[in-house]
């Protein structure tokens, strides 16, 4: 499997920055580092989960740090001795089966630290600051379009943490005047994400390998899904913003493709694709999780210039063809 070239770009806005990355070894924070050093950054990334097995393949270049963002001594070090420009805070538990079954597990993670992160952040003088957050904050809405100013109405642990990271970021900024902003994304996707559990990674693996894709639930789920990459130009464009403009410290942005699918639709797309005759095995097993969301991403389009460039098939395919190469015989 090829990574991405990376190579310094003296004309761009990150040129010579330090970033410190929280998360790293997930799949969005691998993006954003590939980007990054492509830019002529210097990469910090810390996780805990370096050699998990859903840890993504961190591109060359990134300088790993084993620690947990909890660990607020560690990251106030970490910000000063390395003269950290600007955090990208993506560290969080992010399934929501795992958030069900052990929610004090999730709480702390995301919500202590998240704190942890701002509480260093504060303390340094980080000149600008991205917190993921995320669409499931925003709660059911009846397939309503989620919009910034609508209110966070989560009733699930893990939208729950989510929502509160999301608050304790709105309060460094408007308390402290921390130059921080938030992201709201749909569903990611993308070459990287070696969590199997994921029905886009599940799929494409379970194809390759023979066999017939699964889907837990009905089917009727439906979701919007961002390819990472697009995700990844939405995340850096917003931290370089939010360094310039203090108006917009404390503002939450979603970021989306616009398209929705239901998981049955998006299998049979990823089915289609891979030219393959299976047809997905539906275990119709009952979910914890909002039946329809729908994320409006014009705040992002309109004040940050953001535009989603992949297409549901070309972000698929992409995807497809990165697995492929992963996961082929002797790769």
């Amino acid at each position: 499997m090829g990574d991405m070239a990376v190579g310094a770009n003296s004309g761009s806005p990150w040129s010579g920055r330090t970033v410190l990355i929280t998360g790293a070894a997930g799949l969005l924070g691998g993006w954003i580092a590939r980007d990054l050093l492509g830019s002529g950054a210097s990469v910090l990334g810390l996780d805990n989960a370096w050699d998990g097995p859903r840890a993504t393949i961190p591109p060359q270049g990134v300088e790993r740090i084993d620690g947990d963002i909890r660990n607020t001594p560690l990251l106030r070090d970490l910000l000063s001795g390395r003269h950290v420009d600007t955090v990208i805070h993506l560290a969080a538990q992010t399934l929501v089966g795992p958030a069900i079954e052990d929610p004090v597990d999730t709480f702390s993670n995301n919500i202590e630290g998240s704190w942890s992160v701002l509480e260093a952040c504060r303390s340094m003088s980080v000149r600008r600051i991205v917190v993921a957050s995320s669409d499931k904050a925003y709660g059911d809405a009846s397939g309503r379009p989620y919009r910034e100013e609508m209110p966070l109405r989560p009733h699930h642990p893990y939208d729950t943490s989510k929502a509160v990271t999301d608050l304790l970021a709105q309060t460094y900024a408007y308390t402290y005047g921390l130059p921080v902003a938030i992201t709201r994304c749909g569903n990611l996707y993308g070459g990287g994400d070696l969590n199997w559990s994921r029905i886009i990674p599940g799929t494409i693996r379970s194809v390759l390998q023979g066999d017939a894709p699964v889907i837990r639930s009905d089917g009727t789920f439906v979701r919007d899904y961002l390819y990472v990459r697009d995700a990844a130009a939405g995340v850096l464009a917003l931290a370089d913003a939010v360094g310039d403009r203090p108006e917009i410290a404390g503002t939450a942005f979603n970021f989306a493709a616009g398209v929705r699918l239901p998981v049955i639709d998006l299998v049979r797309r990823i089915l289609t694709l891979m030219g393959s005759q299976f047809e997905p095995v539906v275990l119709g097993q009952p979910l914890k999780e909002i039946q329809d969301q729908r994320v409006s991403a014009a705040r992002a389009r309109r004040l940050l210039g953001w535009r989603p460039r992949a297409t549901v098939e070309s972000g698929l395919r992409e995807t497809i063809d990165w697995y492929r190469s992963y996961l082929k015989p002797g790769a």
